[in-house]
């Protein structure tokens, strides 16, 4: 099984938008609203779902929401697949969605971070499909800022692009913008500053690989069952390494701390070559950090562990594909990640 990687998005393709997880509530409408203007302000049709409903945990039954995500990863006219946001249990639709039909079908973009890596991830380790692990669409209307993409840039790119991002040397600080009272917000606030961190080791890190990862605390569910075998997938696509990336969104230390031994003992670092950790805004437990956690559970590992990557629930987000070949640098002078759409 080889990679595949969508065809580049153009002026009038459709993108298709699905909440398979957390639906948008009617006080944030206005949000979701102005992120699909920021869409169709580059050119496509935005065509909304039926799953979208924000009054209960789920937008629809899992049934509901695993046949409109199967409808619009399989139709030859929508392009790209991206939900309002992530939630809490889309663990709920790995056996209901038609693994042997996504497989068949016509690769089609799908991008999103958080819950949406509980699916997300799969569909790239079972079909070979590559998706984009960065801005949700309710993020969509934030500019990014020098040396960052956004998900809109890359669904752009044709098989075999190479591009490098690095981050600004700033994020936010704790919180998040209030889209009800400003729905129309588009500039981050990043006023805190902060740079890569390599945590297992003193000393440069200059490491290729294959990209692959997400949301700790939706994954790690998963791994160990059919939908996420990463043993595999290091074994055909990646047997020179790969570079697997992970974040927290809320849980304390100790609760990622045990979610990452889980993971570990179920192979999901099996053939990592190097592991990128998001920022996080999770809390400590105690005296024992977040970077205790991962230090704890991965420092036996023996390969290099940088923290504080953009890749998670800090703003500003750092796009990355899933499938991708990338090198991650992280030096005195400059933190960096390149990726090939090869």
């Amino acid at each position: 099984m080889k990679v595949r990687y969508p065809a580049p998005l153009s002026p009038g393709d459709r993108v298709g938008v699905t909440a398979p997880s957390a639906g948008v509530p009617a006080e944030l409408r206005p949000r979701f609203e102005a992120a699909v203007r920021t869409v169709e302000s580059r050119g496509y049709e935005v065509v909304v779902g039926d799953c979208i409903d924000g009054s209960g945990l789920v937008s629809a039954p899992a049934p509901r929401r695993a046949r409109e995500l199967m409808d619009m990863l399989t139709d030859p006219d929508i392009k790209a697949v991206v939900p309002p946001w992530g939630g809490e249990t889309a663990i709920d639709l790995l056996p209901l969605l038609d693994w042997d039909a996504l497989r068949a079908a016509e690769p089609t973009w799908l991008v999103g971070f958080s819950d949406t890596s509980t699916y997300m991830t799969p569909l790239t380790l079972l079909t070979g499909v590559a998706t984009v692990h960065g801005n949700n669409l309710m993020d969509t209307p934030y500019r990014a800022p020098d040396g960052l993409l956004t998900w809109l840039d890359i669904v752009t790119m044709e098989p075999g692009t190479r591009f490098t991002q690095t981050p600004p040397g700033l994020h936010r600080g704790p919180g998040w913008d209030d889209w009800e009272k400003d729905p129309e917000v588009s500039e981050f606030t990043l006023d805190v500053p902060g740079r890569w961190r390599r945590l297992d080791a003193e000393g440069p890190v200059d490491v290729e690989g294959r990209l692959i990862g997400g949301c700790i605390e939706t994954l790690c569910h998963a791994v160990g069952s059919p939908y996420c075998d990463m043993p595999a997938f290091a074994r055909s696509q990646a047997p020179d390494g790969l570079l697997v990336y992970v974040e927290a969104c809320e849980y304390g230390a100790a609760a990622i701390c045990r979610c990452l031994h889980g993971m570990r003992l179920a192979g999901f670092f099996d053939g990592a070559a190097a592991i990128l950790v998001g920022r996080t805004p999770a809390p400590a437990t105690g005296s024992f950090t977040q970077d205790d956690a991962v230090l704890d559970a991965l420092g036996g590992l023996g390969v290099p562990i940088i923290a504080d990557v953009e890749c998670g629930h800090v703003q500003p987000f750092l796009p990355i594909v899933n499938g991708a070949r990338g090198r991650v640098v992280c030096t005195e002078e400059r933190d960096e990640l390149t990726q090939t759409l090869d």
